[in-house]
């Protein structure tokens, strides 16, 4: 039979086009193009999400998706910072008072202390010169991102306790991926070893904002105090982290993989590799991202990376005080300025094929293999180089193996990185152009929802295999809509860029190429398979006798999903966060030379030598 099939069976999640279950996010982007029963549905969602039960859907749209920075983060017209003040004497003293509890320790060596008005000040006279910071503010030069939809924070649904957003969204997408799975997860957990369930997820930039590392590495410059959470709180992999400690109780192989803008798709290929190997048979796969900073977004711009108000109105020949359309920030592949950037946390849940089977689980598709490469020599680290056209190149002979010459022609797509910059509109466009031509496709679709919901770096390829996901299940490709017209330096031979919403024929449908490009030269693309063609392999692998008995399964599986669907819509669910719940200690272990029992749940120590002849 060869190896396990890593089967897609639930995903979850929440980016700027709101809840990703039940395909809600992917549904927003199609939005023009949506019946009025699913548009209904998806209305529903995000009122229930932002709880904006009064506002009409016009205003409530509006607060989705790419759109000026809000409030929720900052304010881009009046961003604080601190205002070097150097002074100099000029041969008559510096002189002001203070309270004595502000003055520093030690005291400068040019400071001479003068009785105050009171005994509770002080006079300083300085003499020479002396370096003040003044706390001030300026205008932003980056006024656009891609936020959570407004009204929406995941860390007012559970006991958050200052908890990085980051980390209050991976609780959120996490649970979202659980409830969406329409089984007791509880059960199948105690059915299975503890060794059997793997999660990895992880951030690129870690935990940045005021309750992580950006709190730790801020307070001494606000003179405030760094708290014993900031540090630990921050760190890259504290979503898997939080995810196995107080989501899923899970005790098996776990960490993040980073790899900059294709951190995804690296945890990604751990996932696969662990189910295909029978490491695992359940791996929980994600991301979040929480960017929208100003520290961040001021990192970004400095490398001229982001779309600024200057930049979007020289493109579309604005004055100097015009207000550019900031929902067509992002631009792929046609005339534009930089990326957006974009917070998310996308979670996907993989079985193995056996196992999908057994217990009647959503068939979504399968995660066949993650390609990987680097770029080798580069002149600049942001630059792009080689090494996607073998990971490209590399996903497409996998589709190739698996679904056949023709399928491989006519029945896939691929989500591109599609960044919104220069650089990347002409380099992956000819990277797709040159892959398609070597296969012998024409007319591959090509989309790149970042022009939706902006670039959310490491979960940015876990927002592509969701929209993916939501196309198998709808039908519509999202179209590049904020793009007039394709750069003329796009590549275009052998391509099929859609601008507009595109009805697919979901019956050809049998592969997803998923691309993903990270700074420094981190490569990755992703052979994702359709819920036809996974059925397809399921049929052959295993047997009518198994589907029909998957089918009947599946009976109970849907009626769980529409019942959590129901609560969510009502308001009667909230995330999964279970803090000081049944926390094992030395007790629940016990083992010999045979085997470990964790709370009666055994784990086998019988092995060979891998390396014996």
């Amino acid at each position: 039979m060869g190896q396990a099939l890593p089967v897609i069976v639930s995903f979850g999640g929440v980016n700027s086009a709101g809840r990703s279950s039940m395909h809600h996010g992917y549904a927003r982007m199609v939005e023009s193009a949506l019946g009025e029963d699913r548009r209904r549905a998806m209305i529903a969602a995000l009122r229930q999400l932002t709880g904006s039960n009064n506002d009409s859907e016009a205003s409530l749209l509006e607060r989705t998706l790419i759109r000026r920075i809000g409030p929720a983060h900052f304010d881009p017209n009046s961003v604080a910072w601190n205002q070097r003040l150097p002074t100099r004497s000029n041969g008559s003293p510096v002189s002001f008072e203070l309270h004595r509890r502000y003055l520093p320790e030690p005291v400068p060596d040019d400071w001479k202390l003068l009785p105050g008005e009171d005994e509770e000040h002080v006079r300083v006279q300085i003499v020479g010169e002396q370096q003040f910071l003044l706390p001030t503010h300026r205008e932003f030069e980056v006024k656009v991102a891609s936020q959570l939809p407004d009204g929406f924070d995941p860390a007012s649904l559970y006991q958050s306790r200052n908890h990085p957003r980051g980390l209050a969204m991976s609780v959120y997408a996490a649970s979202d991926a659980l409830g969406n799975l329409g089984m007791d997860w509880d059960s199948l957990m105690a059915s299975l070893g503890p060794d059997q369930i793997s999660v990895y997820a992880g951030s690129a930039m870690g935990q940045l904002d005021d309750n992580g590392a950006g709190g730790m590495l801020k307070a001494r410059y606000r003179g405030s105090r760094v708290t014993s959470k900031f540090c630990p709180l921050g760190l890259a992999e504290m979503p898997a982290d939080f995810v196995n400690a107080y989501v899923l109780g899970a005790a098996g192989s776990t960490g993040a993989t980073l790899g900059a803008c294709a951190s995804f798709l690296y945890n990604l290929r751990h996932a696969i590799h662990d189910i295909r190997a029978g490491r695992a048979r359940v791996a929980f796969v994600g991301a979040a991202e929480a960017p929208v900073t100003p520290e961040v977004m001021e990192g970004y711009a400095a490398m001229g990376a982001l779309a600024t108000d200057k930049g979007l109105r020289q493109l579309d020949g604005l004055g100097d005080t015009d207000t550019p359309d900031h929902r067509r920030a992002c631009r792929p592949f046609g005339e534009n300025c930089g990326f957006t950037i974009g917070e998310s946390s996308q979670f996907l849940v993989l079985f193995d094929d056996k196992l999908a089977l057994e217990t009647g689980a959503n068939i979504l598709g399968a995660a066949a293999d993650v390609f990987i490469n680097a770029d080798g020599f580069k002149k600049s680290i942001s630059g792009p180089g080689v090494g996607n056209y073998l990971t490209m190149a590399r996903a497409a002979a996998c589709a190739r193996a698996i679904v056949g010459e023709q399928a491989l022609r006519e029945g896939g797509l691929v989500q591109a990185h599609g960044t919104g910059t220069p650089q990347n509109r002409v380099t992956e466009s000819v990277i797709l152009s040159r892959v398609a031509g070597a296969f012998g496709i024409q007319d591959w679709p090509v989309g790149a929802i970042k022009s939706y919901v902006g670039h959310s770096l490491a979960a940015a390829s876990g927002d592509q295999i969701a929209a993916t996901l939501g196309i198998w299940s709808e039908g519509w490709m999202p179209g590049i809509t904020t793009t007039d017209a394709l750069a003329d330096d796009v590549a275009t031979e052998n391509l099929s860029f859609s601008l507009e919403h595109r009805a697919l024929d979901l019956s050809k449908q049998r592969y997803a190429l998923i691309n993903a490009k990270g700074f420094g030269g981190n490569n990755a693309s992703a052979t994702i398979l359709s819920p036809l063609q996974t059925m397809d392999m399921l049929k052959a692998r295993h047997g009518a006798q198994s589907i029909s008995r998957w089918e009947q399964a599946q009976e109970s599986v849907k009626l769980a999903q529409e019942s959590r669907e129901s609560r969510v819509l009502a308001g009667e669910e909230s995330p999964r966060y279970l803090f000081d719940n049944n926390v094992l200690g030395d007790e629940a272990v016990s083992f010999d030379g045979d085997g470990i029992s964790i709370a009666d749940q055994r784990v086998s120590l019988v092995q060979s030598n891998p390396f014996a002849d």
